[in-house]
């Protein structure tokens, strides 16, 4: 009977928000996840991040389909006292139900096949022009083409991460491995861990990863305070190197995206030889390994040092492409501090995303995902599906006077720099260790 439920209100669920301690409520019902957060296949962090709170809107995003049942073994008995669904969570969840039932979460198309088929054909290109061909410029063509491969691998990787692209679970590991760590050498295990927290926590100064890119980057001024990562554990110090190369980097910017794969390596290192709880940590070692062998002795193939530096530059400066849309796609968007809020997960992803405007037939070469605000709000939706689902974001954002921010690549750029611009100005006021103007930070920094 109604009356037998037992009730907590929301200020006791804070409390229990920490390892050991960890509950969370999902449409009103209260589970406690402490023993299971380190079995969560979406990794501990996403858990930790949100922990204490309501979490049914990012609950719904990750788990569409039949996750729900998992959940009674968890029911602690509560129920939330004072839980409240905003309008904007209920046009959201009914959106979810809407395209759940006509199946565009299960809709894929033939976009994993595609892009499979188009990395193997690019890579027997590249061997091709490698081992086959004599010319300087065949060999740097086919450092164009592998960084294409790179990227086009990249997305497979990704789609592969965030939904079932292949027949079973056992050959969508399969295509991860090999699409992340066989052919670019950056582990699927070390995506996942960034990837999910950087989901949760979009555009957290403090909590997404994606945007603690000290000492090089510092997309606000309030990093000049040395805020603490809550992802990687340690303080992100503002020193004077920081502040010299932060003073520079609306020009650097470009440059250190050119060579942005080397950083990529040494994280991918530093995490699968760490202490960490690595998933397939075995799997993920071969894989590296298998690219450290083949992309060697592929460039032992080339007749000098100087063809081999300019074949890594070449390929390493295509890709960076990626990594400046990426960077694009949240560098110029509004920031916080602290961590996010479980009950305005639609406001926070539209707040923290761009998306970049382009012809239909050049969604193969953005992989689907300029669509970002629609990729964070839906992240088990395909990519295949984004396009169509743009104009119903849209709408539900301007009916709910929520920011819907779409440029051309031109201008995403522009905003970018404009972005890193302004931080950079500002550290280079010496005697402004840290911003004292708060009205200048609201309206300058991400307004």
């Amino acid at each position: 009977m109604e009356g037998k439920k037992k009730y907590i209100i929301a200020e006791e669920l804070k409390k229990h928000n920490k390892p050991g301690d960890l509950w969370i409520s999902i449409q009103g019902k209260v589970y406690n996840v402490s023993d299971w957060a380190k079995e969560h296949p979406g990794g501990e962090i996403p858990l930790l991040n949100l922990a204490g709170q309501d979490v049914t809107d990012a609950f719904i995003a990750y788990h569409p389909g039949t996750a729900w049942k998992y959940l009674d073994k968890f029911f602690t008995g509560y129920y939330l006292q004072d839980f409240q669904v905003s309008d904007v969570s209920k046009d959201y969840r009914r959106l979810v139900t809407e395209f759940s039932k006509m199946g565009m979460f299960e809709t894929k198309g033939h976009v994993a096949f595609c892009s499979l088929a188009s990395v193997a054909v690019m890579f027997a290109i590249v061997l091709y022009g490698v081992l086959r061909c004599d010319s300087v410029w065949a060999h740097l063509g086919a450092a164009v083409v592998l960084g294409m491969l790179w990227i086009q691998s990249t997305y497979v990787g990704h789609d592969s991460g965030h939904y079932q692209v292949m027949s079973s679970r056992g050959y969508n590991r399969l295509a991860q491995i090999i699409t992340g760590n066989c052919l670019t050498g950056i582990s699927i295990a070390w995506w996942k861990w960034t990837h999910n927290a950087h989901h949760i926590a979009c555009n957290s100064l403090d909590y997404d990863p994606d945007l603690q890119h000290i000492p090089f980057f510092a997309v606000s001024s309030r990093f000049f305070n040395s805020l603490t990562s809550y992802f990687y554990g340690r303080k992100l110090n503002f020193d004077p190197l920081a502040r010299f190369l932060i003073s520079y980097q609306h020009l650097t910017f470009y440059p250190v995206m050119c060579v942005a794969r080397v950083n990529l390596y040494l994280q991918t290192l530093l995490l699968l030889f760490s202490n960490r709880k690595v998933p397939d940590r075995a799997f993920n070692v071969m894989g590296i390994l298998v690219f450290w062998t083949w992309f060697p002795l592929l460039l032992s193939y080339l007749p000098n040092w100087q063809e081999r530096f300019m074949f890594v530059l070449t390929s390493f400066a295509v890709t960076s492409i990626q990594h400046i849309q990426f960077c694009l796609n949240h560098f110029s968007a509004n920031v916080y501090v602290g961590p996010p809020n479980g009950n305005d997960w639609f406001e926070k992803q539209t707040s923290g995303t761009l998306d970049i405007v382009c012809s239909s037939w050049m969604d193969w070469f953005f992989g689907g995902l300029q669509f970002q605000l629609e990729h964070h709000l839906f992240p088990r939706l395909p990519r295949c599906q984004l396009r169509k689902v743009s104009p119903v974001v849209k709408d539900l954002c301007k009916k709910h006077n929520l920011p819907y921010r779409s440029l051309s690549f031109w201008d995403a750029n522009v905003s970018t720099i404009k972005t890193l611009r302004t931080a950079a100005m500002q550290a280079r006021d010496i005697s402004n260790t840290a911003p004292k103007n708060l009205l200048w930070e609201a309206v300058n920094t991400h307004g």
